[in-house]
């Protein structure tokens, strides 16, 4: 099949060319805007009690007022307001209330702080939109307009809130895409300028993958709204570095071939087809694991999960099918001119450094195994002090954004819970209007909740079927004592409901708490089901049952490394209260997906030297001499690609950028090269129990190397590792 498809690309390059072309302007042209939303809530099933809360609230009291903005108003010289600074308050908010600024429903004057220093002006817009471009518009017309109407004054104002906050996510986003593109860029263009000392294949990756992102950007927003799934900024941030990242490696993988073939002696379009023809099945295989990986995702109960692995899984196939059909036809009809100026891909190097780790992992396995075993370990240790955070805003943008900032100074100027109240809502369960008297009992009950600073009743809707009881928090919402204590407030609410009625508990600590019930619903069941499908995947390629155990055994060992770095250097070097709670999961799949495809890589060499009548110890040892090349090239692309995220500059981003690029770098020089080779060689013939793929392959007379190498070989091994072409 690959062999068709090189020769079909390769005799019809400029139509190839064209076809993608003309794919990319349908798809850019007619693809929907892809939104973007930070609000938790919405991430969220409505089979959770927060989300029953919302929708409840929603049909009791449609004109409570929520605000989605909140103007903060302090002095410029620290003191406290004022009679005067109150006047300027008061005058600012009737003014701005009458703008009539879209999306704006009602604008109101908020409480002062208890020590005078702070006072607010609140704003509620339509809370259909909440999340959504509309309202992050909105945000800037008001901070604008805010700031407009204090000048004169004595008063420094900022603009903080939901809808601020997604306004600020937006523009910070914008600017980490654009560092991470450029890093992106970068990273590609030294790395292959270094391998191959030549121009023109050093850029050429950066425009085919970028025609490739296009489409795969349009084919996700299609996706988005054909599903309805929940968008969010961050994901674009992602697809860059997946796309750019895996799209180099799969580049690398033809590139090595097709230098090898040329080196053999084969006329250029007969060595472009061989190589798609040997690395064909690599690519896809590689592709299959991350791709199935990423499809897991949508079992998660996360609308952000949801999205998130679909998007992934497209732009991974459109990069499976760029390597294998777009790559070549570029690539073929440049000719070995690609390689301008240099001169080296004539020569085939001796690969003396990754000759002499391969001598001692054939010496000493058992040795080899250990070490790299004991620093996996090691390393796993970490993820005991694992905690995670909720708070998927703050993560998403930096503490300096003016939303960011004013949220800190109402946690200061104000109770730490008060930001952000919880709210129980008692219904009715026949109709029938609810018996006020048992409110002040049960509003003390609420109130006597370990961690509860006050609970009173605050309104009851026109029917008299439901009441809202507001209980503030001593903590700020999205900690885990305040999650902790929501968690008590559940308990009592339900518990001492008065006959005939029943609770439901929402609030940002609500939302966080089953929040973090759904991030651990996606660890049972993502987690699992996603390793299962690649080590089907593994049993298939590899026709063996054992080695997929030990390859999966040993990638896990891998992200639990991964994590407890993580955990060592965001939660006890830099003192974050946690990592996204999301983080481990993401990870999960990354380093799983793309830590066994380093790991095909290798095995497959490894097996392919083994056939030659090599030794389990030999074999491993000229596996790693001529794969090492190619896994470490791919590994540290990748690797610095992923890392490009850190320049993002907020928490999520930073967090994941550390843990995917270390996880590629343990896969990449720990597992594929050291851990998984020594562990091969000692478990020796078993590993490829039932189907010995490891054996000798018996010729026929009148086949050699000439007829071997007309066919495709069984599994990824001799192009995707490249060995002897680096």
């Amino acid at each position: 099949m690959f062999r068709r498809i090189g020769t079909t690309v390769v005799r019809h390059p400029v139509w190839t060319i064209v076809a993608w072309l003309i794919a990319a302007v349908a798809i850019v042209a007619t693809a929907p805007s892809l939104p973007s939303n930070s609000d938790e809530s919405s991430f969220l099933p409505k089979s959770y009690e927060s989300i029953k809360a919302a929708d409840l609230q929603e049909r009791a009291f449609p004109s409570a007022f929520t605000p989605s903005a909140i103007a903060l108003y302090q002095r410029t010289d620290g003191g406290k307001l004022t009679a005067a600074d109150n006047k300027d308050i008061a005058r600012i908010t009737t003014e701005l209330g009458g703008k009539h600024i879209d999306q704006v429903q009602k604008v109101v004057p908020g409480p002062p702080s208890k020590d005078g220093r702070y006072s607010m002006t609140l704003v509620q817009m339509d809370s259909k939109n909440a999340g959504q471009p509309k309202q992050a518009d909105a945000a800037k017309v008001l901070r604008d307009d805010v700031k407009q109407l204090a000048k004169g004054t004595h008063l420094d104002v900022k603009l903080g809130g939901s809808a601020a906050q997604t306004l600020d996510q937006q523009d910070s986003s914008k600017r980490g895409q654009a560092l991470i593109g450029i890093g992106t860029f970068v990273i590609i263009l030294v790395t292959l300028l270094i391998i191959f000392r030549a121009p023109i294949l050093a850029v050429l990756p950066i425009v085919v993958i970028g025609l490739v992102a296009a489409i795969a950007n349009g084919l996700i927003a299609y996706a988005t709204k054909l599903f309805d799934l929940q968008a969010n900024s961050s994901i674009s941030a992602i697809l860059i570095v997946v796309l750019f990242g895996v799209g180099t490696d799969y580049f690398l993988f033809l590139m090595f071939r097709y230098r090898e073939r040329l080196r053999a002696g084969d006329e250029p379009k007969l060595a472009m087809v061989n190589a798609v023809d040997r690395v064909g099945e690599a690519i896809a295989s590689a592709a299959g694991a991350v791709i199935i990986a990423f499809l897991a995702l949508v079992l998660s109960t996360l609308g952000f999960l949801k999205q998130m692995g679909p998007a992934l899984a497209i732009a991974v196939g459109a990069t499976l099918i760029a390597g294998l059909t777009l790559m070549p036809a570029v690539v073929s009809l440049i000719g070995p001119k690609v390689f301008w100026p240099s001169k080296s891909w004539q020569r085939e190097p001796d690969n003396a450094r990754f000759a002499a780790l391969g001598r001692g992992v054939r010496r000493r396995p058992a040795l080899t195994a250990a070490v790299s075993g004991i620093v996996l370990v090691v390393l796993s240790l970490g993820t005991l002090g694992y905690k995670a955070t909720f708070d998927l805003a703050a993560g998403s943008m930096p503490k300096t954004k003016e939303s960011m900032v004013v949220q800190d100074q109402m946690q200061k100027a104000y109770s730490a819970g008060a930001a952000a109240p919880t709210d129980v809502y008692l219904s009715s369960t026949d109709g029938k209007p609810l018996d006020k008297t048992a409110f002040a009992a049960y509003a003390r009950k609420l109130g006597a909740v370990d961690g509860v600073a006050s609970a009173r009743m605050t309104q009851v809707n026109r029917d008299g079927t439901t009441a809202d009881f507001t209980v503030t928090l001593k903590y700020e919402a999205s900690t885990d004592k305040a999650i902790d204590t929501v968690g008590r407030v559940r308990d009592v609410a339900h518990a001492d409901a008065p006959d005939g009625t029943r609770a439901v508990v929402g609030g940002m600590s609500s939302i966080y708490k089953d929040f973090n019930a759904a991030v651990n619903h996606d660890y049972r069941t993502v987690f699992p089901v996603a390793a299962v499908l690649i080590m089907v995947i593994l049993g298939l390629l590899l026709r063996s049952v054992v080695a997929p155990w030990f390859l999966m055994a040993s990638v896990g060992l891998g992200f639990g490394a991964t994590l407890g770095a993580t955990v060592w250097i965001f939660q006890k070097g830099q003192g974050h209260s946690g990592l996204m709670a999301m983080l481990p999961v993401i990870m999960y799949l990354f380093v799983v997906a793309i830590g066994t495809d380093y790991n095909i890589l290798m095995i497959a060499r490894l097996r392919e030297e083994a056939r030659e009548g090599r030794e389990p110890r030999e074999a491993a040892g000229m596996a790693l001499r001529h794969a090492g090349p190619t896994v470490a090239a791919a590994g540290f692309i990748l690797a610095a690609t992923f890392a490009t995220m850190m320049l993002a500059g907020n928490s999520l981003l930073t967090e994941m950028g550390f843990a995917v690029s270390f996880g590629i770098i343990v896969a990449a020089f720990v597992m594929a090269m050291f851990f998984t080779p020594s562990l091969t060689a000692l478990i020796g013939h078993a590993a490829w129990w039932p189907g010995h793929g490891d054996r000798v392959e018996e010729t026929t007379p009148g086949t050699g190397s000439a007829a071997h190498e007309s066919a495709p070989t069984a599994g990824p091994d001799r192009d995707s590792v490249a060995g002897r072409r680096t």
